[in-house]
């Protein structure tokens, strides 16, 4: 879980965001942490690296609990307006409607993935109990195993349930620390961007440079934990900087922390060198105050943001995209009704999107519950995260959906072909 700044007053939040040394602090206990230049990665055995990735996940986690109400309106559902008198989106602007659904304003980027039916939304999912404290909930959506005393995210354990073939097949990208979703025994590669992959003072382009020959050297052969992730550091070093030989068309992205990450994700996957689970963040998602209304404010940013971006990443990819699936996910919604701030406090349900590669897009999924207009009334959960997620690992990838969300029995959501 990366450090996240928000502008919001909720002190849990800001209090409770682990940074990078906490980060590597956990993940040390795990495995040895071998750290060149600002690229770090957390290692178990030693593995043979070969083929590329036959399809790609990518995590992109809404910080700080997006409003999936205002993202998703209801607005066949009159106790939204009722609610929400000052920030409501009205019908007559959303997109993309059918009786009860519509997309924000701001999501307009967007509407041409939902048209091809490669954008799909699955609203009133989460946690299968509420948790309305940003640290505690994204530990548990990001281990996605209640009750176990392992700290072991869903996607390390992904990893493990499929053969590694790449030094960098997990990657998250924007930090220079994993999130706990990563967080496990499983080989992980972080990077802030392409330009800060390197090894201190070596040129991992050059296979002669006097510090690779000597780290080679001196750990080459070495049966021990750090062997294996000086080793795994190499290798992923020297893949990642093949990324850089393809195009750089970051100038289409909005330049913001999301759009210059996903700019990076399509830049690495379209040199195919094995990467096949990736996580970006886009955070500053608390909006206690001033969230705005549907055409100006901190939501419309935000949103904007999100869609330009992923639009952008879905361009940017070209043939790649036949592979690539992207999920959105979010600790916690917000509550029905607005604050007297004009904005929303922590709730419970939200709406999660899912784009690209084997999609049944162009729908609103999920039971929808119907809302209540009371001071603490939440979306309620019809549908636990992990359905969503695991329908997307049964259909993109041969693990088990046992083996990555322990004692969980999904539900059909049919988001996805074939499930």
């Amino acid at each position: 879980m990366t450090a996240t700044t928000s502008s919001c007053s909720c002190d849990e939040y800001a209090a409770t965001s682990v940074g990078r040394r906490g980060l590597l602090r956990g993940a040390a206990l795990l495995g040895a942490v071998s750290t060149f230049g600002t690229t770090v990665v957390t290692t178990s055995q030693g593995t043979a690296w070969g083929a590329p990735a036959s399809s790609v996940i990518v995590v992109l986690s809404m910080r700080g609990a997006a409003d999936g109400l205002s993202l998703v309106v209801p607005h066949g559902d009159p106790t939204y307006y009722a609610a929400r008198p000052r920030i409501a989106v009205p019908a007559a602007s959303l997109l993309a409607k059918d009786a009860m659904f519509g997309l924000h304003p701001a999501l307009a980027p967007l509407v041409p993935l939902w048209n091809a039916g490669k954008l799909a939304a699955v609203h009133a999912t989460g946690l299968p109990v509420a948790n309305r404290s940003h640290f505690a909930a994204m530990e548990e959506v990001e281990d996605a195993d209640p009750g176990s005393s392992a700290r072991v995210g869903w996607l390390n354990r992904l990893l493990g349930a499929d053969a590694l073939t790449s030094p960098v097949q997990g990657l998250a990208v924007g930090s220079a620390a994993a999130p706990a979703s990563f967080v496990g025994t499983q080989p992980v590669m972080t990077m802030p961007d392409l330009a800060t992959v390197t090894v201190a003072g070596g040129d991992p382009a050059n296979p002669q440079d006097a510090r690779l020959r000597s780290l080679r050297t001196m750990w080459g052969s070495s049966a021990t934990a750090m062997g294996s992730g000086v080793r795994t550091s190499l290798a992923g070093s020297a893949a990642l900087k093949q990324a850089t030989a393809q195009p750089d068309r970051s100038a289409s992205y909005p330049a913001t922390g999301l759009g210059q990450a996903l700019s990076a994700v399509a830049r690495t996957l379209r040199a195919d060198i094995g990467v096949s689970l990736v996580t970006v963040d886009q955070g500053d998602w608390d909006m206690h105050t001033d969230q705005g209304t549907a055409t100006s404010g901190r939501l419309v940013t935000n949103a904007t943001d999100f869609a330009k971006a992923v639009a952008a990443f879905s361009a940017d990819l070209g043939p790649v995209a036949d592979k690539v699936t992207l999920v959105t996910i979010s600790e916690f919604g917000r509550r029905v009704a607005e604050n007297a701030n004009a904005g929303t406090d922590h709730g419970w349900g939200n709406v999660m999107f899912v784009a690209g590669a084997g999609v049944k897009g162009g729908r609103y999924l999920g039971t929808w519950p119907g809302l209540q207009n009371t001071l603490d009334a939440d979306l309620a959960v019809t549908t636990d995260y992990r359905s969503v997620l695991a329908e997307v690992v049964a259909s993109r990838t041969t693990a088990s959906t046992a083996a990555v969300f322990p004692g969980f029995r999904r539900e059909r959501v049919g988001v996805m072909q074939g499930q």
